[in-house]
């Protein structure tokens, strides 16, 4: 080395050597060296926040909707008699209005709570499985075959077989579709979607053809109600069934990781030692016994699992171990208030609630579509 590259070689050593100094002494660029040193800094997850808000929100529903009405109940009274019947305090309520709290809206605010979280989760899992935004609980005629065996116990004057009719038809749409996607040569996704179109179709139409020919009187309001989605008729036992249908939702959220690899295709999920085919039939088949309970309950409510996972997936990302939980709270409380309204906002008359989900969703998923964030 010459004497001339000596000072060059030299003065990169100072150089550092001042950075680090003025760093070190100068309050106003100690923050830049610190910064510099530990690297970037990670942005914290905004879910458990929305987590914690989403069930404060809830709470806060369930007792309003547990006082609506013209008995002139408040929400703080009818939490105190909801509370006393859990053996917390005593209720502030007369026998008669503790009764239409507990026994009358209560039973309905939590059905309303648990078709809403478990359409939520089947909704985001669908959308994972078939790697299809529009997928929602009732993309692969699920609904439409419930719809088929509600419509027949109806007309048969059996509506005691509801539940049981509408799950029996739902499972039957889900093996139609998937044996007519399997026939066509596969169960890829486009071909399962396309044949969840058919099934859904034949199945409008025959419940369309019963109705025609057989529906009058009381029958033909049931299968009204039934069909645009109703939690009118809700009671004790029923709100049972749709805890049931929310609870076996709840077992599918530890399949975060699995829908994570799913999503990015069979080929990438299997590099990961994901069965992709056996992974998506096993939870194709959770989804439609979820959806069969639930809309046995509930009839056909849309626009739940279509738009909430979509606006839930813009707060907090893609990552279905936090997607899934986030979703059903949100779903909850979607149709929980959605509920509310159609009961008491226009009262003495009380609207199905798909009517005010579709008001509702419609609007709201178009509005995701035009900025952009509905995408694949």
């Amino acid at each position: 080395m010459t004497r001339t590259e000596q000072p060059a070689a030299g003065r990169e050593r100072p150089a550092a050597a001042d950075v680090r100094a003025s760093a070190a002494t100068a309050g106003a660029e100690a923050p830049i060296a610190t910064e510099l040193t530990r690297g970037p800094r990670r942005r914290r997850s905004p879910a458990p926040l929305l987590a914690l808000a989403l069930g404060g929100l809830l709470v806060v529903a369930i007792a309003v909707a547990a006082s609506a009405g013209p008995a002139g109940i408040g929400a703080l009274e009818a939490l105190g008699a909801i509370l006393a019947r859990l053996g917390i305090g005593e209720s502030p309520l007369g026998a008669v209005d503790d009764a239409i709290v507990v026994d009358l809206r209560l039973p309905r605010a939590l059905a309303a709570c648990a078709v809403g979280a478990g359409l939520a989760i089947v909704g985001a899992i669908m959308q994972a499985l078939v790697r299809n935004p529009l997928a929602d609980p009732y993309l692969l005629g699920v609904s439409s075959g419930a719809s088929v065996g509600a419509v027949l116990v109806l007309i048969a004057g059996l509506g005691v077989l509801l539940p049981v009719a509408a799950f029996v038809g739902a499972l039957a749409a889900l093996l139609a579709t998937l044996g007519l996607a399997a026939a066509a040569g596969g169960t890829t996704p486009t071909r399962t979607v396309l044949a969840g179109v058919v099934v859904a179709s034949a199945a409008s139409a025959l419940v369309s053809l019963v109705i025609f020919w057989g529906a009058d009187g009381d029958a033909y309001r049931e299968i009204l109600a039934w069909l645009l989605g109703s939690l009118a008729a809700i009671t004790w036992p029923t709100a049972v069934i749709a805890l049931v249908g929310a609870g076996l939702a709840l077992a599918l959220l530890p399949t975060g990781r699995l829908l994570d690899a799913l999503a990015l295709g069979d080929a990438a999920a299997g590099a990961l030692g994901v069965d992709a085919r056996r992974t998506r039939w096993a939870l194709l088949v959770a989804c439609a016994l979820v959806t069969g309970v639930l809309v046995s309950v509930s009839g056909a409510i849309g626009f739940v699992g279509l738009v909430v996972p979509h606006a839930v997936r813009l707060a907090v990302g893609a990552a279905h171990a936090r997607l899934l939980p986030l979703a059903a709270l949100a779903g909850a409380l979607v149709l929980l208030v959605s509920d509310t309204v159609a009961r008491a906002a226009f009262d003495p008359r009380e609207l199905p609630v798909g009517i005010v989900t579709a008001l509702i969703g419609a609007p709201v998923f178009a509005a995701l579509m035009l900025s952009g964030r509905v995408r694949t």
